[in-house]
């Protein structure tokens, strides 16, 4: 697949050349297609080779990918071929890059295959808060659950030394009516039994 630009500035008739194969493996269903090889042409030869990985997608899909790049920061998706060649003085970095090889319809791209892989840094970072954050709950829970226990043993249980037995005569010469309103109240004369009202 070639993209032809024609004559830019100093370069002579630049063209953009990406080698596609398609192959077929034993344990998958569909054939998939890969870029295994990008050229940068000019002035009517080969200037620079970039070897492509992680670029592939099924047959009949088409493969996206934000940046394909052959820089660090963009997961340099493109390697010089060598060092030998004018590679290492080029950067080649396409934004919002789409291929499709093969099964074109109606010139249209169809489903795309993201290079957003399952397991990237951010969502790898993420798991692990997620489950730092899950065993910091089941801790809290298991102390709960064990300070729940721990409270059966320490019930304060109300001991009769601490009240006098009383007798209803011995009452009746204690209590001491207290007017209200419309409620009678009663203090016992004797203050070691505090005041209570009825």
């Amino acid at each position: 697949l070639s993209l032809k630009f024609g004559d830019i500035g100093d370069l002579k008739g630049l063209v953009i050349r990406f080698l596609l194969t398609i192959s077929s493996y034993q344990l998958s269903v569909q054939s998939w297609f890969s870029l295994h090889r990008l050229q940068l042409l000019y002035n009517h030869s080969v200037q620079a080779t970039f070897n492509a990985t992680r670029i592939h997608a099924p047959a009949s899909y088409s493969f996206h990918c934000e940046h394909v790049s052959s820089l660090q920061r963009y997961d340099a998706l493109l390697i010089p071929s060598s060092a030998n060649d004018l590679s290492k003085l080029w950067e080649v970095t396409f934004v919002d890059f789409q291929i499709q090889g093969f099964n074109i319809q109606e010139g249209h791209f169809a489903y795309a295959k993201d290079c957003a892989y399952f397991l990237s840094p951010a969502i790898l970072m993420g798991l692990v808060m997620s489950l730092i954050l899950l065993l910091v709950l089941a801790y809290a829970l298991h102390m709960l659950i064990h300070l729940k226990s721990l409270d059966r043993h320490y019930e304060c249980k109300a001991s009769p030394a601490y009240f006098a037995q009383m007798k209803d005569n011995d009452m009746a010469d204690e209590k001491e009516p207290l007017r209200n309103s419309r409620n009678e109240s009663y203090e016992l004369r004797n203050q070691q039994f505090g005041k209570i009202y009825i």
